[in-house]
C-alpha cells in the first residue's frame, strides 16, 4: 500500500475503500451520493477512492460530494490503467455496490490483488463472494442484500471494523487470494457434473 504515502491525503490508519467502475446507477453510486450516506460518511473512519467515468449528472453529485468531505473521498474522472491497477492493489477493500451484475470480473480481480471485496449481493457478485463470517472463520469478502444506503453503510462498517482485527483480516485476504475461478476448476466442475448426470441415467 506504499503508493499511499504519495497521496498525502490518504491516512494508513484507517481502510481505503477503491472502485474503478464506469459511474453509472447500474453500478450503485446513486447510493452513494444520497443524503443518508453524505451525513454518515463524515463520521465513518474510512475513506474512498474512486476512478471512472460515466453519467454526467452522477458525476456531479459524486465530484461534489468530494468537495465537500475532500478527507473522506477521492474522485478521477477518465480512465488510466495504471492508476486503475495502483488504486485496485493499494486499497484495502474493493467498493461494488452495484444495483445488477451479471457477472463482473473486477471482484475477481480484487480477490487476487488481496484487496477484500464488499459487494452487493446480486448476480455475479452473489456467486463469487463469501460473506464474512468471525465465528466460523469463513468468507472472503463482504455482501450487503438491500438495494439501500443504510444497507450499504451497515457493510462498510462492518468491514472497517474487521480492518482494525488484523488476523481476522489477514485470514480474509489468504481465503480471498486462494480462490480458483480459472476454466481448469470449472471445466473440473462440468465434468463430475456431467459424469454424475450419466450415471443416474444407467450410462457408462
Amino acid at each position: 500500500r506504499m503508493w499511499r504515502q504519495t497521496w498525502a491525503i490518504f491516512r494508513p490508519d484507517v481502510p481505503l475503500f477503491g472502485a474503478i467502475s464506469r459511474i453509472t446507477d447500474q453500478k450503485g453510486w446513486d447510493l452513494l451520493v444520497s443524503p443518508e450516506v453524505e451525513a454518515e460518511l463524515a463520521a465513518l473512519d474510512a475513506q474512498i477512492v474512486i476512478l471512472g467515468s460515466g453519467d454526467g449528472g452522477l458525476e456531479h453529485r459524486l465530484r461534489g460530494l468530494a468537495q465537500r468531505l475532500p478527507s473522506k473521498l477521492v474522485l478521477r474522472t477518465g480512465y488510466d490503467d495504471g492508476l486503475a491497477h495502483r488504486i485496485m492493489a493499494g486499497s484495502d477493500l474493493y467498493l461494488m455496490p452495484s444495483r445488477f451484475e451479471p457477472c463482473g470480473l473486477t471482484q475477481l480481480y480484487a480477490l487476487r490483488y488481496g484487496t477484500v471485496p464488499v459487494v452487493r449481493a446480486t448476480g455475479g457478485l452473489d456467486d463469487s463472494v463469501v460473506d464474512h463470517d468471525a465465528p466460523t472463520g469463513t468468507g472472503t469478502g463482504f455482501k450487503f442484500h438491500d438495494y439501500a444506503p443504510h444497507a450499504l453503510l451497515a457493510t462498510m462498517r462492518r468491514a472497517a471494523a474487521v480492518f482494525r482485527q488484523r488476523v481476522e483480516l489477514r485470514g480474509l485476504i489468504q481465503r480471498g487470494m486462494a480462490m480458483d475461478f480459472s476454466w481448469s476448476a470449472s471445466a473440473k466442475r462440468y465434468l463430475t457434473l456431467y459424469q454424475e448426470i450419466v450415471k443416474e441415467k444407467g450410462g457408462k
